[in-house]
């Protein structure tokens, strides 16, 4: 009897450690279905590792960074991995939900993040490895919102709260967007849905031959003008937006509201001490991405972030790879 009763204890660990190893292979499984990956094809990039990463409800960049990791690695060489946010209940895609991005921990070895994401509050378990990437003084690229890329509300005690947009933690002033873009969210300078963006190209740097801008000739896109209220002595701007009165390229300018920055340079520094490059554009809106320049813009981008310049032809090649069919932007 008692030989039975071992018998039925040892097989019933047995059955939960399998239960719980089956269960943790289903989890990894899982978590690798909500990863999109796309290995490198012959190219300049070498097989270096761009993260993309999405988090937004209104500009439907969850379209936008699949597309140009696609270009990223078939037209260019680079390895790419795109991480979205994940309802962990469906374990679909859900771009409302602001709490889970599974993959995180790729930043590991990442040597580029490109980053599009609004409000997000990540567990600790996952923004730490995000909070590491950034002590690394690793670059950066952020697109529209990223400006305004975390918001803590459910856990304000995290200690990570500091990268909120709204932070006013000593040296955190005004969150991330503020510490490594230079800006945090202000407003929108041209009327949103009722003026788009023309680029306007800052001769000083395309006289200077900045390898970003090389081969940018025509910007317009769709999405508006941000505001920005200061930026600091080490930004660069590269392209000025100036809101033009109507949702069509042929639109003509607002004559009668300034310009603002919506692409710009400058380098960042961690608490550890290290200093990393950094590129913003407050431009990035799915349907935006139709514009090839804006395209290689980004492209550019990120050659001049893996200090890639001397690679950076007249006009790099930013073809889309298969269909691109943008959703306007709306919440």
């Amino acid at each position: 009897m008692v030989y039975g009763i071992r018998t039925i204890i040892v097989v019933f660990v047995f059955l939960v450690f399998n239960i719980i190893v089956i269960g943790h292979q289903l989890a990894i499984a899982q978590q690798e279905n909500q990863i999109l990956k796309f290995d490198p094809n012959d190219g300049p990039g070498n097989g270096l590792h761009i993260i993309l990463i999405t988090g937004e409800s209104k500009y439907h960049t969850e379209e936008v960074m699949p597309m140009l990791a696609k270009i990223l690695s078939f037209n260019h060489g680079f390895k790419t991995t795109v991480l979205f946010p994940i309802d962990p209940v469906t374990g679909e895609v859900n771009t409302n939900y602001k709490y889970n991005v599974p993959g995180l921990e790729n930043l590991k070895d990442a040597d580029l993040m490109i980053l599009s994401t609004r409000y997000q509050e990540w567990p600790d378990d996952q923004m730490k490895h995000f909070d590491e990437y950034i002590q690394k003084g690793k670059p950066i690229i952020g697109l529209r919102t990223a400006t305004h890329a975390f918001r803590y509300r459910k856990n304000p005690d995290s200690p990570y709260s500091k990268y909120d947009f709204r932070s006013t933690v000593y040296g955190w002033e005004e969150g991330f967007g503020k510490k490594i873009f230079g800006e945090t969210w202000v407003d929108h300078h041209g009327e949103h849905g009722y003026e788009g963006t023309r680029g306007l190209i800052n001769g000083i740097m395309e006289r200077d031959d900045h390898p970003i801008i090389r081969g940018i000739t025509d910007i317009w896109v769709p999405s508006d003008v941000y505001g920005i209220r200061e930026l600091e002595d080490d930004v660069d701007v590269l392209v000025w937006g100036q809101s033009t009165s109507g949702m069509t390229p042929e639109a003509p300018v607002n004559w009668r509201k300034s310009i603002m920055p919506v692409a710009w340079t400058k380098k960042y520094t961690s608490h550890n001490g290290n200093t990393g490059k950094v590129f913003t554009s407050t431009m990035g809106a799915s349907i935006d991405m139709l514009n090839e320049d804006l395209r290689r813009l980004l492209i550019n981008a990120c050659y001049w972030a893996l200090e890639m310049n001397d690679k950076i032809p007249e006009k790099n090649n930013v073809d889309i790879i298969g269909e691109y069919i943008p959703t306007m932007f709306d919440f």
